[in-house]
């Protein structure tokens, strides 16, 4: 049964639970208009990027020296699709260009080199930090989706604007393969808090391996959170062939939705 899950990030209001139940939507959609996993999950996180209340997209938060956006996104699927863009700028959807770096026989590009590859694909200038939104002084961590389709396939996208504060080329755990996200044949799972502290245990890379030996999804998440302290903020969501859940140490806007 087509199944995604959408998350807004560890530690956002749980009042934003309507954008990630808009983005699950968008994403099954997609699915019912015949397109696959990897799809589906990129269309949930480009609506979660166009909601300025979550640190994505528009509305990412501004770095350390008061001015610069800098944002991470990535995508895969368990076809072996791959594609990371990190201190990306001037875009407003980085998961799109991730997915387009997933065209190519590269895997993740960063910064200037990023923004070319996406002026290059098809993406104008954005300059989000001209856009007045609410949320540009307290994001709300990293946005991202996981998704089984109909054939089986597994996919997860993630997108974050960054920690605030941090310093200009401060990358987190949102584009790093293992740690922020990963997918595979089993499921896809993906990551959202301290970037520093998931990407010293390779989280999501742990607790898919836990899910393709057969632990049950709702004990691999809390083995996952158990792996961190718990005063840090830290969620997960994943999917597998029968499962789709998510769970969090702290509050965490997230929506499972599944086909009729």
């Amino acid at each position: 049964m087509p199944t995604i899950v959408v998350h807004g990030g560890a530690g956002a209001s749980k009042a934003y639970e309507d954008g990630c139940i808009a983005a699950a939507q968008a994403g099954m959609l997609v699915l019912r208009d015949g397109a696959g996993a990897l799809e589906a999950a990129v269309a949930a996180v480009v609506l979660l990027e166009n909601d300025g209340r979550f640190n994505a997209g528009i509305g990412s938060k501004v770095r350390s020296d008061g001015v610069s956006v800098q944002m991470d996104a990535a995508v895969m699927d368990s076809t072996g699709l791959l594609g990371a863009v990190a201190g990306l700028q001037t875009v407003r959807n980085p998961v799109q260009v991730a997915r387009a770096v997933a065209a190519t026989p590269q895997h993740l590009l960063c910064g200037e080199g990023a923004l070319r590859f996406a002026r290059q694909s098809g993406h104008p200038v954005f300059d989000a930090p001209n856009i007045s939104s609410p949320a540009r002084a307290d994001g709300c961590d990293t946005v991202g989706a996981v998704v089984r389709d109909s054939e089986g396939r597994f996919a997860v996208a993630g997108s974050t604007g960054g920690a605030s504060p941090s310093p200009l080329g401060r990358v987190g755990d949102t584009p790093i393969i293992g740690a922020g996200f990963y997918a595979g044949p089993k499921g896809a799972v993906a990551a959202t808090g301290i970037g520093e502290h998931i990407m010293r245990h390779l989280l999501a890379r742990e607790v898919y391996q836990w899910l393709a030996d057969g632990l049950p999804l709702p004990q691999a998440l809390q083995r996952g959170l158990g792996m961190v302290d718990h005063k840090i903020d830290l969620g997960l969501i994943a999917v597998t062939a029968s499962e789709a859940g998510s769970a969090s140490n702290r509050d965490m806007p997230a929506w499972t939705l599944s086909a009729d």
